[in-house]
């Protein structure tokens, strides 16, 4: 079974670059330093809105289990570190973790 750990977060206009700095340069980096039991990869994307910036991550993970090597028992809290929370607006204090269905490997082109 897969796992997909959705988050969200938003920042000012004025702060968008320095959150996708921080993420890119330093969060997912950390994250893929740990070498998680279970944890396949992380999806960031950025949709521009009228006055903020939403984010999301997608996080995949073999199981709960993984998740759990990843944030302990209480595995639902978001992962936001310090430098992060400074620049966003506003963000999901908990992540939502759904089971994934049906992904398909892209066919040829």
């Amino acid at each position: 079974m897969t796992v997909c750990r959705l988050w969200r977060g938003w920042a000012t206009r004025e702060n968008a670059g320095a959150y996708e700095r921080i993420v890119r340069g330093e969060v997912i980096p950390g994250i893929e330093a740990r070498k998680i039991p279970g944890f396949r990869h992380i999806d960031l994307m950025r949709r521009d809105l009228d006055d903020e910036v939403e984010f999301q991550t997608l996080m995949w993970f073999d199981s709960l289990d993984s998740i759990k090597a990843f944030m302990g028992e209480d595995y639902a809290v978001s992962h936001v570190p310090a430098a992060a929370q400074e620049v966003l607006k506003r963000f999901d204090s908990h992540a939502a973790h759904f089971e994934v269905l049906d992904r398909r490997p892209q066919t040829g082109q």
